[in-house]
């Protein structure tokens, strides 16, 4: 969290005006606007994911084929924008919300997955964003005043910066949820697996979306926002790899997390008892990192504008 509190010390010092004196522009027939007008405000919407784990019929596809809408949990923020003559807006923001995903959402389809539903894995995670984003308005980058004409009320924008995001994946058994990420599920760390590296659960991402925004009055706006977040890690569900061997548990974790883990790692005996792991078969697919997403409606208001 250091690599935020320097991006918010940068932010900070962006947006305030090196002059106390205001700078005002006209905005509409009744009001100015300063150079920098400041947004705050909060939103509410839903969040969900694009992992290894469930996902629609057939093979797993990319992106927003696999998509599976039953996933969709609530999420909300907090957010300051420094809008910059309502063409470019420099925003920090704080998102919260949870993930899950689970391949049994497949028992309907199971004959066309290809082994997806018989993997049986889940996983649910809570999600903490921040984000530092710059919106460009390109409606804006018109000159209104030149040509006697009020600005519009709606406007477009993309959105697109840098964040950080803590996550937990977690699995259910036996009615208790546990911690992944310290059961080594894939092998993480075992010397007998150098490539499959132990993952932190604290890491950057890249958010860029699309959005709209409408202002209700001089002093309030609503918009309406999709935000997809790119990841560096595939680990969002603890699934990328493959299948290690069972035995190997209690040589690298205590006697108490080793059991747990020679559960988790393989459920496939849940479903079918006559299942022998398979060392080295396929659990997920560390081609493609996993990414989540908000679509979110956000509610702010304005401070800054001066009556004419």
């Amino acid at each position: 969290m250091k690599k935020f509190w320097g991006l918010a010390l940068a932010y900070t010092c962006l947006v305030i005006p090196p002059s106390a004196k205001a700078q005002y522009y006209y905005y509409n027939n009744k009001y100015y606007d300063n150079a920098v007008v400041f947004e705050l405000g909060g939103s509410f919407g839903v969040m969900n994911a694009f992992t290894d784990l469930g996902g629609k019929k057939g093979i797993g596809k990319k992106f927003i084929k696999d998509l599976n809408a039953k996933n969709f949990k609530p999420s909300f923020s907090v957010f300051t924008i420094a809008m910059i003559k309502n063409m470019i807006g420099v925003r920090l923001e704080g998102t919260f919300g949870s993930v899950r995903a689970y391949d049994s959402i497949l028992r309907s389809v199971a004959p066309s997955t290809y082994g997806r539903y018989e993997r049986n894995l889940s996983f649910k995670s809570k999600i903490t964003d921040i984000q530092l984003a710059f919106e460009i308005h390109p409606l804006f980058f018109k000159n209104y005043y030149v040509y006697d004409e009020d600005p519009p009320n709606i406007s477009p924008y993309v959105v697109a910066g840098i964040g950080y995001f803590s996550f937990d994946p977690q699995a259910k058994l036996n009615g208790q949820w546990y911690s992944l990420q310290p059961l080594r599920t894939e092998g993480q760390g075992f010397k007998e697996y150098p490539k499959h590296k132990p993952y932190s659960l604290q890491q950057v991402n890249f958010p860029v979306g699309l959005g709209v925004k409408y202002e209700i009055n001089s002093f309030l706006n609503a918009r309406l926002e999709l935000v997809h977040r790119i990841l560096t890690t595939d680990y969002l569900d603890d699934v990328s790899t493959d299948y290690i061997n069972v035995d190997l548990f209690p040589s690298y974790l205590p006697a108490n997390l080793a059991a747990i883990a020679q559960q988790l790692y393989d459920r496939q005996g849940e479903l079918n008892p006559t299942h022998i792991p398979e060392i080295g078969g396929q659990r997920g697919n560390p081609k493609n990192n996993d990414a989540f997403f908000t679509i979110q409606l956000k509610i702010g208001i304005t401070i800054g504008r001066q009556r004419r």
